[in-house]
């Protein structure tokens, strides 16, 4: 692939209704670019860049390319609804950046590799029709909920009638994670789930109470069922638990798991007010939440989504089944039968990634966007911006930008000793396509 960046000077499953907003006007459009490129409200100015990539044709096309911190990096400045755990997924800010500047409310804003659902509640928390896709099947179970937030009496409530010691039978080789107790009480609320799941009586309570427990399963502090081990977006194997036990001469302590869930349901509904829950009491009757491959999405109608925002898979770099065994068991789902669409190789990235882009196509009206986020790797060395480009062009879209976000953060991958801008992804990379 031939590729460069130079420096160039600037100056100072209901159908969607089709019909939310006008067009997008080339003003706009330009208007963002121009606002990239004056960019200072974190104290830096914006460093303006020129991406190069091969066109159809042979010829060498350019795209204008902006470099600066665009939103802060700081904990807690988005709504406590997002402090959900997921492996590498990005901050609620870098969404809420184009959904406010490329929507209005009231129109369709979708993500086809949702994860644990960033996009989709950001773009409901500013009053878009949310739309999201993943073929993970844990997504809905992170997303879904937070779409229909339960009060606290209601789940404290609905707590006091599950029986926490209805099961004495478990997998014994999750004694490593979990005291004898906690691990009867964590079985019996995972057999309460699956019973109401399979009698169809699972509501939005219900399925509140499986998301946070799905995200207090196994971490790094009290605030977690397990003993000490790697944060919760990453279960380790029963054999590496107990080297981490032996190293660190622990054993499970015992957990109040009914006690722990409420604690994390009044952090996550801390900003969910009066006005939160009318706003999203208006668009979650409208989202449509898809578990399937993100290039087939036939339930999202023609030219009904006015902006898309996303981070495809990177190359290689997650063992669904090694990093999701345990969340899987809690939810009764096979692991092994979850085939995440993660290529080893950068031609099959790009031919799935082309494949995705044609869809999406499909589905954006005239002058909608696709905002691809993409990650640094190989060290580095492969900057997946520029090998999304001519993704993009095949399928019909027009590239506009691209947005580099830099700014120091403070990474998941620090407990494994990995610093900022060391390794892993260290930028925000944002290719901005419109469709004509």
């Amino acid at each position: 692939m031939t590729r460069s960046t130079r420096a160039v000077t600037h100056s100072g499953t209901p159908e969607l209704p089709l019909d939310y907003a006008p067009a997008r006007k080339t003003a706009r459009r330009q208007s963002l670019a121009e606002e990239l490129a004056a960019f200072r409200e974190f104290g830096q100015a914006t460093r303006a860049l020129v991406t190069t990539f091969p066109g159809a044709d042979g010829s060498i096309r350019e795209v204008p390319t902006f470099v600066n911190e665009f939103w802060t990096a700081k904990q807690r400045q988005a709504s406590s609804l997002q402090e959900v755990s997921y492996r590498a997924c990005f901050k609620p800010q870098l969404p809420r950046f184009f959904i406010e500047r490329l929507t209005q409310p009231g129109e369709a804003v979708y993500d086809p590799f949702m994860g644990r659902g960033t996009s989709v509640i950001e773009a409901a928390l500013l009053g878009r029709v949310p739309c999201g896709c993943d073929i993970n099947p844990l997504s809905i179970v992170l997303t879904r909920p937070r779409l229909h937030p339960p009060s606290l009496e209601e789940v404290t409530d609905r707590l006091r009638r599950i029986n926490f010691a209805s099961c004495d039978t478990y997998p014994e080789d999750l004694l490593v994670f979990f005291h004898a107790d906690t691990l009867r009480a964590i079985a019996s609320l995972r057999q309460y789930l699956l019973g109401r799941r399979a009698a169809k009586l699972l509501d939005a309570v219900d399925d509140w109470i499986c998301l946070v427990a799905l995200n207090r399963l196994t971490g790094h502090s009290p605030g977690f069922f397990s003993v000490y081990t790697l944060p919760p977006n990453q279960a380790v194997s029963v054999k590496s638990q107990r080297k981490i036990n032996a190293d660190r001469n622990q054993i499970p302590p015992p957990r109040a798991v009914p006690a722990l869930i409420l604690k994390k349901t009044r952090q996550l509904l801390r900003d969910c007010d009066a006005a939160t829950r009318r706003l999203l009491a208006e668009v979650a009757p409208q989202a449509i939440l898809l578990t399937q491959p993100a290039a087939h999405t036939p339930q999202i109608p023609d030219c009904s989504v006015s902006l898309v925002v996303t981070s495809p898979p990177f190359l290689d770099v997650v063992d669904y089944a090694t990093d999701n065994w345990l969340r899987c068991w809690f939810l009764g789902i096979d692991a092994q039968s979850v085939k995440l669409t993660v290529p080893r190789k950068l031609d099959a990235w790009q031919t799935a990634m082309t494949e995705v882009f044609r869809e999406l196509y499909r589905l954006l009206k005239p002058d909608g966007h696709v905002a691809f986020e993409v990650g640094e790797v190989h060290a580095g060395k492969t900057r997946l911006e520029e090998a999304a480009l001519p993704c993009g062009v095949a399928a019909g879209l027009e590239p506009e930008l691209v947005l580099i976000n830099d700014q120091q953060f403070t990474k998941t991958a620090n407990c494994w000793g990995v610093d900022n801008m060391a390794k892993g992804t260290n930028t925000n990379r944002i290719v901005l396509f419109r469709r004509p």
